[in-house]
C-alpha cells in the first residue's frame, strides 16, 4: 500500500467501486477473449470492414469503443445486445475479489454509502450484486450508457452521474478502480482516487498516474474502515469520561 489511506477514507463521503476487479472478475469463468471473439464474429456477420489486430482484441469492450466509433447505431445497438447478454452469463461463473464483499459490507458500516461505477452493463452488475446478496449494501448501480461507448470511462459522466445520485460532492468521493481508464475518469470527474493494482505490472504503472493512494488489496480498505467501526466516537468517549 502507498499514500495516506486511513487520511484519504477520512477527508470522503462516499465511496465510489468500480465493478470488474474491485468487486469481482466477472470473466472469470467465461473469457473476456472468447466474448470479445464472439463479438468481433458478429461485426463480421454484419459485413463490417475490420481493422488490422481488432480480431485478435481480447477486451470485449475495446470491440464495443471501436464499433461505436464507426459511427453505424445500427451494427453498434447489436453488438451492445450481444455483450450485455454475454455479461449477463458470465455473472454466474464470475470470481469475487477477495475483501471485495467485506470492502461493501464495512463501508456501509462505517456510514459511508457505496455506489457501483462500471462500463460494464448495469444489469449485469446488479444481477451479480444480487446473486451474491449485496444489493441491499450499494446505494446506486451506474453502468455503461446503452450503445454508447464514448461515454464509458475514461468519460467522467458514469462517475459525476454516481456522486449526483449520492449527492455528495465530488471531492468528498474515493473512486476505487483498476484500470488507468478510472484512475483518469476519477481526475476529471474531480474525485479522490484510489488506485487497486490486482496485478504485479500495474503498480509502477498506476505510481507513475500519482493517484490519491494505492493498494495491491481489496483487504487494504476492509481492514481500515472495519478498524474505524471499532473505534469510539469523540461523544462517546466524552460520556464515558
Amino acid at each position: 500500500m502507498s499514500g495516506d489511506l486511513a487520511g484519504l477514507l477520512v477527508e470522503v463521503d462516499a465511496i465510489l467501486l468500480d465493478f470488474d476487479g474491485p468487486v469481482c472478475s466477472i470473466f472469470a469463468g467465461y473469457p473476456a477473449h472468447d466474448v470479445a471473439a464472439e463479438l468481433v464474429e458478429l461485426l463480421r456477420h454484419h459485413d463490417v470492414d475490420l481493422p488490422p489486430g481488432l480480431a485478435g482484441e481480447a477486451d470485449p469492450l475495446e470491440v464495443l469503443r471501436w464499433t461505436g466509433s464507426t459511427g453505424n447505431y445500427d451494427v453498434t445497438r447489436a453488438v451492445e445486445e450481444a455483450l450485455c447478454t454475454a455479461e449477463r452469463r458470465a455473472v454466474g461463473t464470475a470470481a469475487p475479489t477477495p475483501y471485495g464483499r467485506e470492502t461493501i459490507v464495512a463501508a456501509r458500516q462505517a456510514g459511508l454509502p457505496v455506489a457501483v461505477v462500471s462500463n460494464n452493463s448495469a444489469g449485469a452488475v446488479t444481477a451479480y450484486l444480487t446473486l451474491h446478496r449485496l444489493e441491499g449494501h450499494v446505494a446506486h448501480v451506474i453502468g455503461r450508457a446503452f450503445a454508447e461507448p464514448a461515454r464509458m470511462k475514461p468519460n467522467p459522466e458514469p462517475i459525476l452521474h454516481a456522486v449526483r445520485a449520492l449527492e455528495v460532492s465530488p471531492s468528498r468521493c474515493v473512486l476505487v478502480g483498476d484500470s488507468m481508464s478510472d484512475i483518469e475518469g476519477a481526475r476529471a470527474a474531480g474525485t479522490q482516487v484510489l488506485a487497486f493494482a490486482n496485478r504485479p505490472e500495474k503498480v509502477d504503472r498506476f505510481s507513475k498516474a500519482e493517484p490519491d493512494a494505492l493498494i495491491t488489496s481489496m483487504g487494504s480498505i476492509a481492514e481500515e474502515l472495519i478498524r474505524r467501526c471499532e473505534e469510539p466516537d469523540e461523544e462517546s468517549l466524552g460520556r464515558i469520561g
